[in-house]
């Protein structure tokens, strides 16, 4: 796996956008937690699929800047850029903000990823509907 922590998520992001699901969830802690606007939580990755079906046809990110820091004894790591992609309707986005936050134990793995984006204020996502989903 990666040495420094944000070549470590930035690997990561990017085998999720490939979908190589199996070798992404090797850097994830057996007990990450992932947290999504919403506030959808999601134990792996198998979960995180799932739940996003019907949301959009795809969607990947351009990582702009990293910033590297640390809470609690722990490495911290933001990935900072846009979104891009394609609307169930098929039609094209781009230019959509995005901010993850991850929490890398001493480990090497990802024990937390916090996700805030603009998909929904933008239209692109439709806003969840609370009565059904809680």
């Amino acid at each position: 796996m990666a040495a420094h922590p944000a070549e470590l998520v930035d690997t990561y992001l990017q085998l999720c956008e490939d979908r190589e699901l199996e070798a992404a969830s090797r850097y994830l802690a057996p007990d990450v937690r992932m947290e999504f606007p919403g506030g959808e939580v999601f134990g792996s990755l198998a979960e995180l699929v799932a739940a996003s079906g019907g949301k959009y046809r795809w969607v990947r990110k351009r990582r702009t800047r990293f910033a590297v820091g640390e809470i609690d004894g722990q490495t911290t790591v933001t990935s900072i850029g846009t979104l891009y992609g394609e609307a169930l309707d098929g039609s094209p986005f781009e230019g959509i903000r995005y901010v993850d936050f991850f929490v890398v134990g001493a480990d090497g793995l990802i024990r937390e990823q916090l996700v805030w984006n603009d998909l929904v204020i933008t239209g692109v996502v439709a806003v969840p509907d609370r009565a059904t989903s809680a």
